[in-house]
């Protein structure tokens, strides 16, 4: 069994930042891509951020240049820093993690999400 726990979001004013974290633990054998997707009210869940064991980052266009993710993986744990916060940014975000475990498969785990409120 796999979890994640994340943190760090809450209520900023446009323009401000937050910075977000996502700690895995449990049967990890290794961890291949984590990510950021978040979900608004009526929309769907889309990719914010995502990065591969080696480093590699894919963002979506709309926060080019203003987040950027990051992670350790000796701690299993991945970061999302955002600036420049704006209203449409608000939503719930969630932590996603591509886990081999212990027994060598590979599942895709989640967060349990972590809302991002911005106010103008």
């Amino acid at each position: 069994q796999v979890q994640l726990v994340e943190s760090g979001g809450g209520l900023v004013q446009a323009g401000g930042s937050l910075r977000l974290s996502c700690a895995a633990s449990g049967s990890i054998f290794s961890i291949n891509a984590m990510g950021w997707y978040r979900q608004a009210p009526g929309k769907q869940r889309e990719l914010v951020a995502a990065i591969t064991s080696g480093g590699s980052t894919n963002y979506a266009d709309s926060v080019k240049g203003r987040f950027t993710i990051s992670r350790v993986n000796a701690k299993n744990t991945v970061y999302l820093q955002m600036n420049s916060l704006k209203p449409e940014d608000t939503a719930v975000y969630y932590c996603n993690a591509r886990v081999v475990t212990t027994n060598f498969y590979e599942y895709d785990y989640w967060g349990q999400g972590t809302q991002v409120t911005v106010s103008s």
